[in-house]
């Protein structure tokens, strides 16, 4: 089981993230806590473990970034999500740099946190669609200059003919990207919920991407979902 630390300030959030991890099978709470200096002590202790560090950026005595820094420092293996409702790219790419895996704006939160937490230990990098686009539109600006498009490749480089998905993974990642669930995706294919995250992690590496959006993109551009057809959802 993966031990989850909670950093945030407001008590019913916190609460509503804790009540998240503990209907997990995969997860457990390590502690919740609403700031730096405390987040900072309890990781600084000895015997403490974590795995995922859940911050918010808004925190009464300072930043989240302080604690994921310090989270990383401490517990190399440690992989922080930031849930926050700064949705600006300057405080994405701020928490990226930091040693954030995954950035989730506070209005979008998903009701299954633990999802996502767990997505993101199976290798993707959870982030709202709508930061998402900011920080996309930031990066597209940036190549357009002429210095940036003069270094930029002309064209995306082309996986190995030796890391196709198999028909498996084709088939989970048409499903997911159709909206399906983890759960009713391991029905469909009659395997476990298990299977198909093992599917997703070892598809990510094939593509080189962390997000289900990048795998779909990929894939389509590389014409790898159009051999198959998957069934209609009903």
């Amino acid at each position: 089981m993966w031990q989850v630390l909670i950093v945030e300030d407001d008590p019913q959030t916190r609460e509503f993230f804790a009540a998240s991890v503990a209907r997990s099978a995969e997860l457990a709470l390590a502690a919740s806590m609403g700031s730096v200096a405390q987040a900072c002590d309890w990781l600084g202790r000895a015997g403490n473990a974590v795995d995922v560090l859940l911050v918010d950026l808004g925190l009464p005595d300072g930043s989240g970034l302080d604690v994921i820094r310090f989270a990383r420092q401490r517990h190399p293996q440690c992989e922080p999500l930031v849930i926050s409702m700064f949705g600006d790219e300057d405080h994405v790419l701020a928490s990226i740099e930091a040693g954030a895996l995954g950035y989730i704006h506070k209005d979008s939160t998903p009701e299954n946190v633990a999802d996502a937490v767990v997505q993101m230990k199976l290798g993707a990098s959870p982030i709202s669609p709508m930061i998402a686009r900011r920080v996309l539109a930031k990066y597209l600006t940036l190549r357009a200059t002429p210095a940036a498009a003069a270094a930029a490749p002309a064209t995306f480089p082309i996986p190995p003919a030796s890391m196709p998905l198999s028909a498996k993974e084709l088939q989970v990642l048409e499903l997911i990207a159709r909206g399906y669930s983890y759960a009713e995706t391991a029905r469909l294919q009659n395997v476990s919920v298990h299977t198909v995250r093992s599917h997703i992690k070892s598809l990510y590496g094939k593509l080189a991407v962390h997000s289900k959006n990048e795998a779909v993109f990929e894939a389509a551009r590389l014409g790898l979902l159009s051999s198959y057809a998957a069934p209609a959802r009903h």
